[in-house]
């Protein structure tokens, strides 16, 4: 019965007829015929070749889109940080063991052609980024040093002093400090300060927008400018500048207008120079610009005065950014001074530093005092 139904195990047959399994097997080993019936198989039923393989082609199709829907998924996690095309690329580099580097390029709308050259360049964007990073901490440092008051072109003249380092441009700084977020500082409000005095004379305008000279001592502009105290009031501060190297020459802080502070100012100047004989002095139409007691000072020593028109602040154009310049560096985010102690030592303290320390974009981004030694040099 073992060997004539397909359906029966020795198991079951040993157990049907009360004897042990292995009895059973030197039974069927003994006196058996060696051969059990198999069971019969199931006949297929017939199938149309052509549904057969629309099958197939459904089933690859299938297996095609749930690929391209895992792709996607993970892709979404890159795409956090914005659809860029370099973003595309990376996906693929870090999942081509996973999938075809064929496959996500179609699903990610790249050209394969453009993935490899991307990544044949990895070492050199590898070199490229620790470079960035280097000189990164580089210019933060010149940054922090001068209280976040450069830009991009002062900073890489800064670093382009440093002989032993290869010359840099002033775009790649402004790239790697729009990436580490390093700005400057803009200009708030502004005070009249020029107050014209009716009836004064008015002095020619000899500068006519003309802000330069050949050499030193030859052509100065003036200003007063308003300095916001915490309480309310103001200094004033009264400023001679050298047209040819841009340099403050002469500067005096007070907590009025009057014209003494001007003349302070510009016998300040004077004592710088040793003498202003043959000289120009520009200003506005201010009042103490033209009060008799400022022109008195002028003739005694030998400085003719020029005006610029009346309310055109591009007139004196000079002067006036020497005082934004100053305002934006020194008091940055605040709005104003502590106290008036406080505003005279950080003036005072910019003051010098622009001389010695602060780079000029008129002087090919050196200081004034290093523009004038070398025009001093040439002239020599």
């Amino acid at each position: 019965m073992y060997e004539n139904d397909p359906d029966v195990s020795m198991n079951q047959v040993s157990k049907d007829l009360g004897i042990n399994r292995a009895t059973l097997r030197y039974w069927i080993d003994q006196f058996g015929t060696g051969k059990k019936t198999t069971p019969v198989a199931a006949e297929k039923p017939d199938v149309d070749p052509t549904v057969e393989k629309e099958i197939r082609r459904l089933r690859k199709e299938n297996a095609r889109l749930r690929e391209e829907r895992d792709i996607l998924r993970k892709a979404a996690k890159y795409f956090a940080e914005g659809d860029k095309l370099v973003i595309r690329f990376r996906f693929v580099d870090d999942h081509r063991t996973e999938y075809s580097v064929k496959r996500m390029c179609a699903v990610l709308k790249i050209h394969r052609s453009s993935y490899y050259a991307w990544r044949s360049r990895r070492d050199r964007r590898d070199h490229k980024a620790l470079s960035d990073a280097l000189l990164g901490v580089r210019i933060t440092e010149v940054f922090r040093r001068e209280n976040g008051c450069y830009g991009a072109k002062r900073i890489t003249a800064e670093l382009n002093d440093d002989r032993g380092s290869t010359p840099l441009n002033h775009k790649r700084v402004a790239r790697i400090m729009k990436d580490l977020g390093l700005y400057g500082y803009t200009r708030r409000r502004r005070v009249k300060t020029t107050v014209r005095a009716k009836g004064r004379h008015v002095f020619t305008d000899l500068v006519r927008h003309r802000f330069y000279a050949d050499r030193l001592n030859k052509l100065y502009v003036g200003d007063i400018t308003y300095l916001p105290i915490a309480d309310g009031s103001n200094m004033y501060l009264a400023t001679v500048l050298d047209c040819c190297s841009r340099r403050l020459v002469g500067f005096a802080i007070a907590d009025h207008m009057k014209t003494s502070l001007v003349i302070e100012a510009l016998n300040n100047a004077c004592a710088t120079r040793r003498s202003l004989a043959g000289s120009v002095f520009h200003s506005d139409h201010g009042s103490v610009y033209t009060s008799d007691e400022f022109k008195k000072t002028c003739r005694d020593l030998g400085v003719t005065q020029s005006m610029g028109s009346v309310g055109t602040s591009a007139d004196n154009a000079f002067a006036e950014s020497f005082n934004s310049t100053l305002k934006r560096e020194v008091l940055q985010d605040r709005k104003t001074f502590a106290n008036q102690l406080e505003c005279r030592r950080q003036v005072f303290r910019w003051c010098a530093r622009y001389n010695t320390s602060r780079r000029h974009s008129w002087c090919g981004y050196q200081t004034p005092n290093t523009f004038e030694e070398k025009q001093m040099y040439r002239v020599a």
